[in-house]
């Protein structure tokens, strides 16, 4: 029980301890947060229609290290604790949070007992290199491709889930990414992303350029055994903003239980009216039409396909009652599952370091979509950065 306690601590406590070793060639920040989460969710049986409460606490570690003028090491890792009804009733949960899709299997199930589980894992470990117009990173990094801000088919190495709700960082990915800048708005760009089985590795190269107050991207690749070609822009339309992306897959070799070819598209338009009130809406089409079956627990999107449907139109405001206290809401409809997506919720900055969030995530669908099973959730956070 000591060495549980004393772990813990340490996991948990390193930050307040090395935080005063700052300078000028060494930053470190991140956050604690606590967020409880109420789940309901209509489960294959046995389980059925269920109520499950989850405990949850995090701590964020943000570390740059200076070697030289050129050099320097960044790591970004997570501690999580995770404690009621899931870890207890759902079989292999702990094995689905104790994963690592990198080159190297950096996952580390600290703890895992019969209701509850402490788990660590670095999601940014990698050199910079930069010198003139070069920028060189290696290791586990953020390989950020996409321009829209709800679905993002340009991220072809580390795509993100819009409904992942205390994961701000998003995901990154073992590679090696070379950028060259050319001028205003002009760079070419080479990721590599190596996996364990060769076929599944990822490659990309992306030029992009400005063309009439566009930002202008061309994006070819090899995604696990598909060629993809595709790109993005971002603009104004008026005084809206106004981006998409695009991305085609075909297959090098047939794959059982997929199609050989897919097309993706999403358009956004974005507005910020004089009260403040900023909106965004976005149209997506996904040939490949979307998941089959889909329990949001357990869900993992691709770049390849997506979304939950072949169409979906999805909504996002943010208004600001105050300097302190933020509104938000996202509601996403999916035309061909008859399915709608509603997320309310508010952000209130507390004190300078201090924000609390309220979210619900609800899903409502006729008895016939591959969406009526989706749990929906209620959760609240309170986080504390340093």
């Amino acid at each position: 029980m000591k060495y549980i306690a004393l772990s813990f601590l340490f996991l948990f406590l390193l930050p307040t301890i090395t935080a005063a070793n700052q300078g000028e060639n060494f930053s470190l920040g991140g956050y604690f947060q606590g967020n409880p989460v109420y789940l309901n969710a209509e489960l294959p049986m046995p389980f059925g229609e269920v109520d499950w409460m989850e405990y949850r606490l995090q701590n964020r570690l943000n570390v740059r290290w200076s070697l030289s003028s050129e050099i320097d090491v960044h790591a970004q890792m997570r501690t999580r604790f995770f404690a009621g009804d899931l870890v207890r009733n759902i079989p292999g949960y702990s094995e689905g949070i104790d994963s690592d899709d990198g080159l190297m299997n950096l996952s580390w199930l600290v703890f895992d007992h019969s209701n509850w589980l402490l788990h660590f894992i670095p999601d940014r470990l990698y050199f910079q290199y930069t010198r003139n117009n070069w920028d060189v990173r290696v290791g586990r990094q953020r390989v950020n491709w996409g321009v829209n801000m709800i679905t993002n088919p340009n991220d072809i190495f580390n795509i993100y889930s819009f409904y992942d709700f205390d994961y701000i960082e998003r995901p990154g990915s073992d590679a090696v990414r070379v950028q060259r800048h050319m001028g205003f708005g002009k760079r070419l760009e080479v990721a590599i992303r190596p996996d364990r089985r060769l076929r599944n590795s990822v490659a990309g190269l992306l030029y992009a350029f400005r063309a009439n107050d566009y930002d202008v991207q061309l994006i070819s690749a090899y995604y696990r055994n598909r060629i993809a070609i595709g790109g993005g822009w971002a603009g104004n339309l008026g005084s809206a903003g106004l981006k998409g992306e695009v991305m085609a897959y075909r297959d090098i070799e047939k794959q059982m239980g997929r199609r050989s070819f897919n097309f993706i598209s999403a358009i956004s338009v974005d507005y910020m009216f004089p009260s403040g009130l900023f909106v965004i809406g976005e149209f997506l089409y996904n040939h490949d039409g979307g998941q089959e079956a889909f329990v949001l627990l357990a869900e993992n999107l691709a770049p390849d396909n997506p979304s939950f449907s072949r169409y979906q139109l999805a909504l996002q405001l943010r208004y600001p009652i105050n300097p302190l206290l933020d509104l938000i809401y996202a509601n996403i409809y999916y035309p061909d599952e008859k399915a709608v997506f509603i997320s309310p919720g508010i952000n209130w900055s507390v004190a300078e370091d201090l924000d609390f969030q309220l979210l619900s995530q609800i899903f409502v669908g006729s008895r016939e979509s591959s969406l009526s099973n989706a749990a929906s959730l209620v959760t609240a956070s309170l986080r504390y950065s340093f």
